[in-house]
């Protein structure tokens, strides 16, 4: 919300309220409240290399290419403490590893907080935890036994310190989570899953919590490539698809990937919980057997998926509901296990430019940004100090 301060003044002086109002409308225009994700772009800033640019630099990409929003999947201090200040959204991550010991009791959740969280609060902006990534669907069944425990857990910690309005409990989940997702009508959770995603989303609907889901049109083309439209996974000219239940149209996967989420939770009784997509992106490169694995199909991907964003919109199934993604990620990771495309979805090169051109500014032309920064500082500067002075004439005389 937008905030403008009137100040009320002498009939004599009404000459001078007209250059008031628009001073003080240019200053405190920009003055807003906080939400748990700014806009609807976010990006994951994975670290599993050995050749990144520092936490600090990072900021700086992050601020020159005018991201907001921001996910890692750690609590790393050096970048906690870089973020201090710069305005940037984080979403910070309890890993897997750390689940059994937050699911035995509410000391262990609140030691992490104090220890990860509380320290860096309100410099930098903390607005979320996610409780583990792809828990539920994947191989450890003892991890889906305390995903609730654990998330439970740390809500209660952040309640008791008072942060629990700030920072909000969330868990991502892979497509694995659903039994079938095509068409989109027909998506419902796996019945070994819902065992335990029914109680989490009872858990999530009570406090608030959206449903994240990490929604990947490339890895569902590179499993079955002969079968699926490319243009229809890259956001290009297609015929699309019809559901025959809803009736509705999809020109693209990753829309059709969202209702599906939220046809599978309608059908399990939270028609009126919100989907955000935790992770999307388009591998640069790959092996052999990684069909559409390209930096031009990653260009593609990428530039269409920002420009749909950008439209703040909804989808077919939900239109009032607009979508928010964090894309997957940052930087390539050369560290990474897996296969060649696990190492190639970053939007940017280790050296801070720019992997292919989807309108961001690189590292390497943020001191022109910097300038401009600078210069936009220095004029709000001259404008507050000349609204003080006039402010000061007029009560004076």
């Amino acid at each position: 919300m937008k905030s403008i301060f009137f100040i009320n003044l002498p009939t004599r002086h009404m000459g001078f309220s007209p250059w008031l109002l628009l001073i003080f409308s240019v200053i405190f225009s920009n003055v807003v409240t906080g939400n748990a994700f700014t806009g609807t772009y976010g990006v994951n800033y994975g670290k599993i290399a050995d050749n990144l640019p520092s936490p600090h630099s990072v900021v700086t990409l992050l601020r020159a290419a005018k991201i907001k929003n921001t996910r890692i999947y750690d609590a790393d201090h050096e970048v906690l403490k870089a973020f201090k200040g710069s305005g940037i959204e984080i979403i910070i991550g309890l890993g897997n590893e750390y689940l059994k010991e937050m699911s035995i009791g509410e000391d262990s959740a609140m030691n992490w907080i104090k220890t990860n969280v509380q320290p860096f609060l309100p410099g930098t902006k903390i607005v979320g935890i996610a409780v583990g990534n792809e828990i539920l669907g994947g191989d450890d069944h003892e991890l889906w036994e305390v995903l609730l425990p654990s998330v439970k857990n740390v809500y209660a910690a952040l309640r008791r310190l008072g942060l629990q309005k700030s920072v909000q409990v969330t868990s991502p989940h892979s497509e694995a989570v659903f039994a079938n997702s095509y068409p989109p009508s027909a998506c419902i959770f796996r019945e070994d899953v819902f065992i335990y995603m029914k109680p989490l989303l009872q858990f999530f609907s009570k406090i608030g919590s959206p449903f994240y889901i990490n929604a990947y049109p490339f890895l569902a083309y590179k499993s079955d490539p002969e079968h699926i439209d490319i243009n229809y996974a890259l956001f290009k000219s297609n015929p699309g698809i019809v559901d025959a239940k809803t009736h509705l149209h999809y020109d693209n996967m990753f829309e059709a990937q969202i209702d599906a989420a939220y046809a599978a939770l309608e059908k399990a009784g939270f028609p009126k919980m919100e989907v955000i997509v935790s992770e999307t992106g388009w591998a640069s490169n790959g092996d052999a057997n990684e069909a559409g694995a390209t930096k031009q199909n990653a260009r593609i991907y990428n530039y269409n998926l920002r420009k749909l964003l950008a439209k703040k919109k909804g989808t077919p199934y939900r239109p009032k509901t607009v979508v928010r993604a964090y894309v997957f990620a940052l930087f390539n990771e050369n560290l990474k296990p897996g296969p060649t495309s696990e190492r190639n979805f970053g939007l940017f090169k280790p050296d801070g430019s720019i992997s292919y051109d989807i309108g961001f500014t690189g590292l390497k032309e943020s001191s022109a940004v910097s300038s401009l920064v600078s210069f936009k500082g220095s004029f709000h500067s001259l404008v507050f100090a000349t609204c003080m002075a006039i402010l000061l004439l007029v009560l004076a005389s």
